[in-house]
């Protein structure tokens, strides 16, 4: 594809030199990361990187969408959630966790502002007013250290500076969709500033319910953020303290019963996005707060930093998980059949988490530069797990708690030596240290369910060593090659949701999942073509788990346990390519191809309860177990694919027309460790269009813009214990936006 396009850009290149003497080829921004913790040229960083600038983020987040916007926008990312909202799970190629509790852990690490987001719902914060995102693939176990074997995703805010200046915006959209957010910062004395942005998004229940339950209609939200930074810039001291809040309540997940056409993956027929027909109570409701000093002392040939870190969140998601009414038993039920009601709910009532990093490093001393730290990381959480009869006027039916104190620590050093002018080599190590204190126990049996009991505890404490090697070789100053092997780690996770296990299940049907270790080799180019006007940056890895933690969720029994597979896994390819095809044409395209393996000949697991027709076999004929050697991992695309094109046109004194589309495919995935016909999710193209004016050199804009507007829907997961229960993608929206700079 690059090489007929080579003789193009050569032209318009040449073209624009022959041409008016004043006017300068459209050429690409060098991008900077902090991808090992220092601020370099992307180019230069030997690990597969790809980042979302500041326009990318207005475009894709346009339509109030949560963080769930950047699934498939770079190679090989993928997010999906059963709360909504609330609880995002991530997935780097095809490692993530499909994990439902509060308590869930995953191999993907997503860090705000220097500081680790380990609750599931700390990871939804909304992403507003940044610098840019950085999406950091393979283990980072060296530098960040906790719970990334899989991989990065590091949120950057914009900062306060010296300068005033802000921004404002205002959209509004279809089902009276507003999403409103600003900045304003600047100078308080010669050496303090401070910046302040809000986030305020909202919009109307879009999905009728046709049955006269406790709710009339789903799907609308209410959600507001804010953030407040005080950068201290002294001579050879910087603080940078931050504060922030999240407020979000609306509906939970949808789901949706019997939506799926048995023995196939198709919708039923007549089937409606805009009406369901449920009985159960359905809300979500979270708040979040935080804030972080980070600290920095320039010492000469050093450089010392500390960053601490609070976070704390608590909330409370119910929904009704038949995605139905009545039962098989009663008169009346439906749609399809409801063998039995299940409605439930979790909660995080209590959550702290506490973060401390001390990190020194070296100056440009020479041909080896190193850095150094200590980490230590303190979260205490409870969660409440609570059913209810829906039968019964949605009372109270069951209630379970559980509650864990994990305490870790670790010790890290990495370091680069140039070999030679061309030739760098990297390394680190890292030593992790990992407690976990976990009890659980029923406070109030459910139907069918466990007794009264508990509590039943477990006890982690666990050590290991990552570590991550790489070289880059300089062909010229615009190409570079690159190799990498890294190992990661992730610790222990434990699971108690009891209110369903059997009476007499082990430890009160408390389950655990050991360690796992991943080890990753990685090859790649990185460079800039045709007087940068072109970047290109292609990889091919391999990597094997050992011990993968999976989570066996449903079935006929509606249990979760956590399971170790001997052995997955995955290999690939990543390409980034930006290329000015002319001087007013921007183009973008990621791709990737993810091939995961589970490898374990023993390894069974439930099928589902709800009629589905599981394609793998099973262990004996009527045991309910299935060999899930062989499969893919869940919600593991094997192709994902993103494409963007912005074409602009100047109009007047300082004015510009643009128009910008975006595109993002993924491939068809399994939405659990087994294989069915009906719970594996059909292939999903969604795309986005926007239209603009700028005028006063870009300080105002006013825009039209569209979300998937193609209006694709698809089912993008299940419930499989009860019936063919489905929940689906976002829906078009449309809208106009205004936003001013100043």
């Amino acid at each position: 594809m690059l090489l007929p396009a080579a003789a193009a850009f050569a032209q318009d290149t040449t073209e624009s030199t022959q041409g008016d003497a004043t006017r300068q080829a459209a050429t690409l921004d060098t991008v900077e990361v902090t991808a090992q913790r220092r601020v370099e040229n992307v180019q230069d960083v030997p690990v597969s990187i790809s980042t979302v600038d500041t326009e990318q983020l207005a475009v894709l987040a346009s339509g109030g969408a949560d963080i769930r916007f950047l699934s498939g926008r770079v190679p090989s990312l993928n997010i999906e959630s059963s709360y909504g909202r609330a609880f995002p799970r991530f997935y780097i190629r095809g490692l993530g966790n499909t994990d439902f509790d509060l308590n869930a852990s995953q191999p993907v690490s997503l860090v705000y502002d220097e500081v680790v987001q380990e609750s599931p719902l700390l990871k939804g914060f909304p992403a507003f007013d940044l610098e840019r995102i950085e999406v950091l693939r393979g283990p980072q176990g060296t530098l960040f250290g906790r719970n990334t074997p899989a991989g990065v995703v590091k949120f950057e805010s914009a900062k306060p500076s010296q300068e005033f200046g802000g921004y404002a915006r205002v959209a509004y959209g279809t089902d009276n969709l507003w999403n409103v957010e600003g900045a304003v910062g600047g100078p308080l004395t010669e050496r303090w500033s401070a910046r302040a942005s809000v986030l305020y998004q909202r919009r109307d229940d879009w999905v009728d319910n046709t049955y006269p339950g406790p709710n009339e209609g789903f799907e609308g939200f209410d959600e507001s953020a804010a953030r407040v930074q005080f950068l201290y810039e002294g001579e050879a001291f910087e603080a940078l303290l931050n504060l922030h809040k999240r407020d979000m309540n609306g509906t939970a997940r949808l789901f949706r019963a019997n939506i799926i056409k048995p023995g196939t993956n198709d919708f039923v027929d007549g089937f409606d996005r805009d009406k369901v027909s449920t009985d159960g109570v359905n809300f979500s409701d979270l708040e979040t707060w935080g804030g972080s000093a980070r600290l920095r002392w320039n010492l000469g040939d050093y450089t010392l930093y500390s960053i601490t870190g609070y976070e704390t969140a608590e909330s409370l998601n119910r929904g009704d998980i038949d995605g139905g009414y009545g039962a098989v038993f009663l008169p009346d039920s439906g749609p399809g059949v409801i063998p039995f009601a299940s409605e439930s709910a979790d909660g995080l009532p209590d959550h702290r988490q506490v973060t401390q990093e001390f990190r020194i490093e070296s100056n440009e001393l020479g041909r080896f530069d190193w850095q150094a730290g200590l980490f230590w990381f303190d979260e205490d959480i409870t969660i409440d797990s609570f059913n209810f009869d829906s039968l019964a006027g949605n009372a109270l039916a069951g209630h379970a708690i559980q509650q864990q104190r994990n305490k870790a620590w670790a010790v890290f050093a990495s370091g680069d030596f140039d070999v030679t002018d061309a030739f760098q080599l990297r390394g680190g190590v890292r030593y992790t240290k990992d407690q976990k204190d976990f009890s659980a126990s029923v406070l109030e049996p459910a139907p069918f369910g466990a007794p009264v009991g508990g509590p039943y505890t477990v006890d982690t404490d666990v050590d290991d060593v990552s570590w991550d090697l790489s070289g880059v070789f300089a062909l010229n100053d615009d190409v570079n090659l690159y190799a990498r092997v890294a190992k990661g780690f992730r610790a222990p996770s434990v699971q108690g949701r009891l209110l369903f296990a059997a009476p007499g299940a082990p430890n009160g049907g408390v389950s655990t999942a050991d360690s796992e270790e991943v080890v990753s080799l990685e090859a790649g180019i990185k460079a800039d073509l045709w007087d940068r006007r072109a970047r290109i940056g292609f990889n091919v890895f391999r990597y094997q788990v050992d011990g993968q933690q999976l989570i066996a969720v449903g079935g006929q029994s509606n249990t979760a346990t956590l399971l170790n597979a001997d052995r997955t896994t995955g290999q690939g390819f990543e390409l980034d390519l930006q290329a000015y095809l002319t001087d007013s044409l921007l183009v973008t395209l990621g791709s990737s191809y993810n091939d995961t393996e589970i490898d374990d000949p023993g390894l069974a697991v439930p099928g589902c309860g709800g009629g589905c027709t599981v394609t793998d076999p099973e262990t004996a004929p009527g045991s309910g177990l299935f060999v899930i050697d062989g499969n893919t991992l869940p919600q593991a695309p094997e192709w994902v694919h993103n494409l963007t094109a912005r074409w602009s046109m100047p109009v007047g004194e300082g004015g510009e027309f643009y128009v910008y589309t975006d595109w993002a495919y993924r491939s068809e995935v399994n939405f659990f460790l087994y294989e069915s016909k009906e719970f594996r999710g059909k292939a999903s193209l969604e795309g986005g269009l926007r239209m603009g004016y700028l005028w006063r050199d870009g300080d105002y804009e006013v825009a039209l813009f569209g979300r998937n507007i193609t209006d694709t829907t698809r089912i993008v997961g299940g419930i499989d214990f009860n019936n063919l229960t489905g929940f689906i993608n976002e829906p078009r929206t449309y809208g106009v936006e205004f936003t001013a700079k100043f």
